[in-house]
């Protein structure tokens, strides 16, 4: 659909109820906008800058490609993510945004500041991937797919936000709020939101967030699903299969406590799980194993069943133990039990600014807003405390997230972009046109 025609379908759109499918997440059938959020999405889509930035950002389409490309050929493995970093603070700061910086954890952030008296928005795409190092991160192409690990997780969100600075740049639109872009570290696996962790700790005025985050457009995800993790060591004497014989084996007290685990009842609702995800241990066959170590995952979109769960399964945990020392009349056993992952779980109503601003913008676009059930983002931080967050995506499509042989198909792409674009201006507002839909938090 041309941008032409998605303009032209605005007015009828954000006059009605817009009816979604949002099954599995208890959301009413119909979403209605606000009269607020509809009048300042028609003032936004009336105004000549807003349609030069929407139609400039579908121009730089092929620009934003290629930078996705060169930025995903960067590697970025867990907790090793300062050459992208680096990389990525110097096209910041080339992009003219204010007060470019690297902080201690990594995270690399520029702003680009409002009028004044304006909420403070917060806009990141995340630089890590779950891709060990030494992996060949070298894209591919062919017959119009693009592979290579971490080519649209996240290096499409990394490069759809230069595309909307760029679009800032050439309209000469100027915000109310501030908002600050920002490439940040440590999304993934036991990053543990550790980037995200250190900006809402280090910036307590941070009014909104928003995390572009892989492909597609539409999608609105604006709940998170909480997570524990563990590393579990149990440790013993160790000995010969055959000489030593008698003595405790950790590895059966792992797999003690396993098969306990695996009994764990938990609620449909809200959603609960856990999985023992990875296991090792031991030095040889003939060999009482003196350790073993386990990786344990439990996630809930609500804290209370998660907190549950979690009481459950240590319990079985140091049952295992007991159980195991008392087979063999032993006190050797012993279990070290460590937390390497903290992702809090969080709610926000659906009729939140946030939420309404993204649905609008998606509207005029003439795209069908997607509100998603919960999941674990950079979101989840800020959700958890309170402050509006929302994830959503950078454009094109693509498939295999987090396999080597991920790909990404650049169709349509410029969406991504554009939403991102539309969305920042109808909360952060437009000097003369808007006032922001985010509001101020009291501080």
């Amino acid at each position: 659909m041309h941008v032409s025609r998605k303009r032209s379908l605005l007015i009828g759109l954000l006059l009605m109820a817009v009816i979604v499918a949002c099954s599995g997440i208890g959301l009413a059938e119909e979403y209605v906008l606000s009269d607020n959020t509809k009048a300042v999405y028609e003032k936004l889509m009336a105004t000549p800058a807003v349609k030069k930035g929407l139609d400039f950002l579908s121009a730089d389409d092929a620009n934003t490609l290629a930078e996705q490309i060169e930025i995903c050929e960067i590697p970025a493995p867990p907790f090793k993510e300062e050459v992208r970093a680096a990389e990525y603070m110097k096209r910041l700061a080339a992009l003219g945004l204010k007060d470019v910086q690297k902080d201690a954890e990594g995270n690399v952030f520029g702003i680009l500041p409002g009028t004044g008296n304006g909420p403070k928005l917060l806009v990141c795409a995340h630089l890590d991937t779950v891709f060990p190092e030494g992996t060949d991160v070298t894209v591919k192409v062919k017959d119009g797919r693009y592979s290579a690990p971490g080519i649209g997780d996240d290096t499409r969100g990394l490069a759809a936000l230069l595309s909307v600075i760029r679009a800032f740049n050439e309209t000469g639109i100027k915000p109310v709020g501030d908002v600050i872009f920002c490439g940040n570290v440590g999304e993934e696996g036991l990053g543990d939101l550790r980037g995200v962790k250190a900006l809402f700790r280090d910036h307590k005025d941070i009014d909104g967030f928003i995390t572009v985050d892989g492909d597609g457009a539409g999608w609105i995800l604006y709940l998170a699903t909480g997570s524990h993790r563990y590393e579990i060591t149990f440790n013993g004497p160790g000995g010969h299969s055959f000489g030593a014989f008698g003595l405790p084996s950790a590895i059966h007290a792992m797999g003690r406590a396993i098969a306990k685990i695996g009994d764990l009842q938990t609620p449909k609702e809200p959603r609960t799980t856990f999985t023992v995800g990875v296991v090792e241990g031991g030095t040889s066959i003939n060999s009482i194993a003196a350790q073993a170590k386990m990786w344990v995952d439990m996630r809930s979109n609500e804290l209370p069943p998660l907190l549950a769960i979690e009481k459950e399964l240590l319990a079985a945990v140091k049952q295992a133990v007991v159980e195991e020392n008392a087979r063999w009349n032993s006190d050797k056993i012993t279990v070290d039990i460590k937390m390497v992952g903290d992702r809090p779980a969080g709610t926000q109503p659906a009729d939140a600014s946030i939420v309404q601003a993204m649905y609008a913008a998606t509207v005029a676009l003439g795209i069908e807003p997607e509100l998603e059930g919960p999941a674990s983002t950079d979101a989840n931080l800020p959700i958890s405390l309170g402050i509006p967050a929302l994830c959503i995506g950078g454009g094109g499509r693509g498939g295999n997230g987090h396999a080597f042989d991920e790909w990404y198909e650049n169709v349509e792409a410029y969406l991504g972009p554009q939403n991102v674009f539309l969305t920042i201006l109808g909360l952060a507002g437009v000097d003369g046109v808007t006032q922001p839909l985010l509001e101020v938090r009291a501080k």
